[in-house]
């Protein structure tokens, strides 16, 4: 069943019949055709298995995780692949990542959501752990889901994830994370997200060593 799966996740994707000066990607999710520039020198602006994963179950699932006129944001959106998704399935998105990969992220959220969207969505710089009330204010900024793939990987800024995670997600938020395990270091993130939230794994997929969990704050799961 995984590797079933998997093929049909993975066979979402497609390459360009022809090499042009841009290197880019094609995707066919929520009924679109789906076209991602990417940068091969910089981790955040390369399509990753994750992602399509967490596309994949988004589209699949929309009936359970009804995603029309709900406040979305994703946070290490690299290239917008996720928040196009969910954008086109209806939300109110803000995809937001470190400001060298904007650009690009602006780019490719245009390109693919410019009048196919119930509500544009835009482009927003979150550095992890930094400034997260001046710019995302508890007070009046409320996410009904926060999407997030493959952010937990060999970099320094564990802590501060966390902390934007725990700043961003109010009692009813839904925390939606596709990861990838690789080292033990990175893998014990998980066990620290689990003194702050409620998680349930939804899928694993072993092909890829790819789990996609479903969180909430502690107590918030079962109600």
């Amino acid at each position: 069943e995984d590797e079933q799966i998997v093929a049909e996740i993975m066979g979402r994707r497609f390459f360009p019949d022809l090499i042009t000066h841009k290197t880019w990607e094609g995707f066919h999710f929520a009924g679109h055709e789906i076209r991602i520039t990417e940068a091969t020198d910089c981790y955040g602006a390369v399509v990753w298995p994750s992602a399509l994963v967490l596309c994949y179950f988004l589209e699949t699932n929309s009936k359970q995780c009804n995603l029309v006129d709900k406040n979305v944001i994703e946070i290490g959106a690299g290239t917008g692949l996720v928040s196009i998704v969910a954008s086109l399935l209806g939300a109110f998105v803000t995809a937001t990542d470190l400001p060298e990969l904007l650009g690009n992220l602006q780019h490719n959220v245009l390109q693919n959501t410019k009048q196919k969207c119930k509500h544009q969505p835009c482009v927003k710089e979150l550095s992890w752990g930094i400034d997260l009330e001046k710019n995302f204010p508890r007070s009046s900024r409320h996410f009904d889901y926060i999407l997030a793939a493959d952010v937990v990987y060999h970099h320094p800024f564990l802590d501060e994830l966390l902390l934007t995670f725990d700043h961003l997600c109010k009692n009813d938020t839904v925390i939606l994370w596709a990861m990838k395990f690789r080292l033990e270091e990175e893998n014990k993130f998980v066990d620290r997200f689990q003194t702050l939230f409620d998680l349930e794994m939804i899928s694993n997929f072993p092909s890829l060593n790819i789990a996609l969990y479903k969180a909430m704050r502690k107590g918030r799961m079962k109600a």
